[in-house]
């Protein structure tokens, strides 16, 4: 049995550090935050770190694609190659008007490829990696026509606990998935079961000062955690570094 998922690149930065060395196995991750605040830095961070420690991992994302994706990873110092090559990583672009690159079916566009969340939980590929990081989960939310449907009846909910029993079958077998989400896209009805579930929360949030931004991790929940987790986290993203931790707050 796997304790943590290690986040690796100690003598690169301190991320590691400040969440207690890793990721807890069989964990629904979730990480909350608008626009701009650095949800997908932490993911792509995290990613990395997960394989250059030995961790498969599978990458989905509503934005980038598999060009972009290594561009803007290679531009933070975390190069994908290797691992992609290797097959340690497994890239996919959630295209949500087709949901192409996740679908291994292959019905017709006006068919069944349109149940986003239904073909995503039978893409049986994806969910083999020991970590699977979803990267604009709430994007693929709301393309799904099932969740607008609930959206409209209010029992959005409805949709989001069936997810998370589809979930917590894969968390009972040591895997652990990432979500990132930004909040101002979906409504308390939905999120509230994810951030119950979750075995660990962060919540992202920016400031500007003196025309700066500013980027802080709040960390609600840790469930599980291996050396203390922090608090507070604040980090910068730079070019050929990475995200780097600025202060750490242990309550």
């Amino acid at each position: 049995m796997t304790d943590l998922y290690e986040l690796g690149l100690e003598d690169s930065d301190r991320v590691s550090n400040a969440f207690g060395g890793g990721l807890p196995a069989g964990s629904l991750v979730l990480v909350e935050g608008e626009h701009g605040a650095g949800k997908s830095v932490l993911g792509q961070r995290f990613c990395y770190g997960l394989c250059e420690t030995g961790t498969t991992v599978t990458y989905v994302s509503q934005e980038e694609t598999s060009a972009s994706f290594i561009e803007q990873t290679r531009s933070l110092d975390y190069d994908p190659v290797d691992h992609l090559l290797r097959e340690r990583l497994l890239f996919l672009h959630a295209n949500v008007d087709t949901f192409d690159a996740i679908d291994e079916q292959g019905d017709d566009a006006d068919g069944p490829r349109r149940e986003l969340l239904t073909r995503m939980m039978h893409a049986g590929t994806m969910w083999q990696s020991d970590v699977v990081v979803i990267d604009g989960f709430d994007a693929i939310l709301r393309s799904d026509p099932q969740f607008q449907r609930a959206v409209e009846q209010n029992r959005e909910d409805d949709v989001i606990q069936n997810v998370l029993s589809f979930f917590r079958q894969l968390l009972a077998d040591d895997k652990t998935v990432v979500l990132t989400v930004n909040p101002d896209s979906l409504s308390g009805r939905a999120l509230r079961p994810l951030r119950d579930t979750s075995g660990v929360y962060l919540q992202l949030n920016t400031k500007q000062v003196a025309g700066d931004v500013r980027r802080e991790i709040i960390v609600r929940k840790f469930a599980n955690m291996g050396d203390q987790v922090d608090d507070s986290i604040s980090f910068d993203v730079q070019v050929n570094r990475g995200m780097t931790i600025v202060t750490r707050t242990v309550a």
